[in-house]
């Protein structure tokens, strides 16, 4: 049973930070592809950042470099979204999402999802 749980989200003002957490079933963490994805009320669903969990290679989008920093603890199959300088178009419904093959950003190479966790900025 594959199972991603997130927590960590929240409110805050604009300019201030959250650090979101998705753990994973082991057995799918160590090979593919952990990412972040967004959805406003709304708008279509979008990424954020993902990483590879085998090599560490990390991705970013445009709308989140250099503010959003993902990063992952192998030991305890997590990975984290480390949210700076956020701002009220950071709000919405933030998934965290397991997959395989390119290109990182597209929903549809992610086949599990977490349940989601809101995010708020005002």
């Amino acid at each position: 049973h594959v199972q991603l749980v997130e927590s960590g989200g929240g409110s805050t003002q604009a300019g201030g930070s959250l650090r979101l957490s998705c753990t994973a079933s082991g057995y799918i963490y160590s090979r593919g592809c952990m990412g972040w994805f967004r959805q406003a009320p709304g708008k279509e669903r979008e990424a954020g950042a993902a990483v590879d969990t085998s090599d560490g290679g990390t991705y970013y989008a445009d709308s989140v470099k250099g503010r959003f920093t993902i990063s992952q603890d192998n030991a305890k199959y997590t990975v984290y979204l480390q949210m700076n300088s956020l701002k009220p178009e950071d709000t919405a419904m933030y998934y965290c999402a397991h997959g395989y093959g390119a290109p990182w950003y597209a929903p549809q190479r992610y086949k599990f999802w977490g349940q989601g966790t809101q995010v708020t900025v005002s």
